[in-house]
């Protein structure tokens, strides 16, 4: 059993920062933190940006030791793509609303009705889920991976209902879709979002595919209903790259409103507004200093994925990787 410690009651910012850099140094840990995470979390990290991202940045270290800040399937991936180093994830009652409404058990009921069918699951899904996936996908490869499905194969989307849409409208492609959703995600509406370009009518939305205002947002764009700049649907990374990138100065952002602390840092000459105030994801903000100094500390909670498991989603992942490098390839 390990002991457990405390940090102590009383510790300001700066004596946490100080222990946490004492700490990863002893540790040899990097610590990784989602886009979503709070600020203070965000600026103590090593590394930020998306969950898959993470994982892959972390494999290619040095590091013994992963603090992963960020919600449990990213710990698991983690773990699978670094089989060989300590995956810590600060609080395991970070989960993902997403990631939880399907199971393993659900996907094979599902998959039985549709034999041959090919399974495409998001990375926002258990190891046990990918386990039982053909290829595994994120909000920003998704397109290339069906697309890389031959056109006389089915296909199973999971678990996200809106991501699946979105997919179908971009390729052309019909599936059978999960109906599963981002509590977050699917909280932001087109009354929002009016409201927010109506207010700023010179910002350039930004806006996740996983929001449950996509569709009526492009159909209302493509018909001419909604004039004004541009409006861009991509993963948090590609928002990030377009906030930069863009001539705009202002911009609406249609995600978990944690991504704005980045972007504001990236780009402080420009200006950043939330979608909605409310998109916040409790899970995300679970993770806090205090709880990162006793990770590193008691070196728990720790994260792992049973062997079996693991090989099998690791297969999963690769043939996503091997179809993003592809596409990557073509595009350069």
């Amino acid at each position: 059993m390990i002991a457990t410690k405390t940090t102590g009651t009383g510790s300001s910012p700066s004596e946490l920062r100080d222990r946490i850099d004492r700490l990863r140094r002893e540790r040899r840990a990097v610590i990784l933190a989602h886009n979503y995470q709070l600020p203070e979390v965000q600026d103590i990290a090593d590394y930020v940006g998306d969950s898959l991202g993470l994982s892959q940045q972390a494999a290619s270290t040095a590091a013994e030791t992963i603090v992963f800040c960020g919600v449990h399937f990213m710990a698991e991936t983690a773990a699978i793509l670094s089989p060989g180093k300590v995956v810590l994830l600060p609080d395991l009652e970070a989960g993902c609303s997403l990631a939880g409404t399907i199971t393993a058990e659900e996907l094979r009921e599902w998959r039985s009705q549709y034999p041959g069918a090919v399974v495409v699951s998001n990375v926002n899904t258990s190891a046990d889920v990918r386990a039982e996936s053909d290829y595994c996908c994120t909000s920003s490869n998704a397109e290339a991976v069906i697309r890389s499905i031959p056109e006389d194969r089915e296909i199973l989307f999971c678990p996200d209902m809106f991501l699946g849409a979105h997919l179908e409208r971009v390729t052309g492609r019909k599936m059978h879709v999960w109906m599963g959703e981002c509590h977050v995600h699917a909280g932001i509406d087109s009354a929002e979002l009016d409201a927010q370009r109506r207010a700023h009518p010179e910002a350039e939305l930004l806006i996740h595919p996983e929001c449950g205002c996509t569709s009526s947002t492009l159909y209302r764009m493509s018909s001419g209903d909604l004039a004004g700049p541009a409006t861009v649907v991509t993963s948090t990374e590609g928002m990030v790259r377009r906030a930069a990138a863009s001539p705009a100065t202002t911009f609406i952002v249609a995600t978990e409103i944690g991504i704005l602390h980045r972007m504001q840092t990236l780009a402080p000459e420009k200006r950043f507004l939330a979608a909605s105030e409310a998109a916040i994801c409790g899970y995300m903000k679970r993770i806090t200093l205090e709880k990162v100094v006793l990770a590193l500390e008691n070196m728990a909670p720790r994260v792992t994925v049973p062997s079996d498991i693991a090989l099998r989603a690791r297969g999963a992942i690769e043939r996503m990787l091997a179809i993003s490098a592809a596409s990557t390839k073509q595009a350069a």
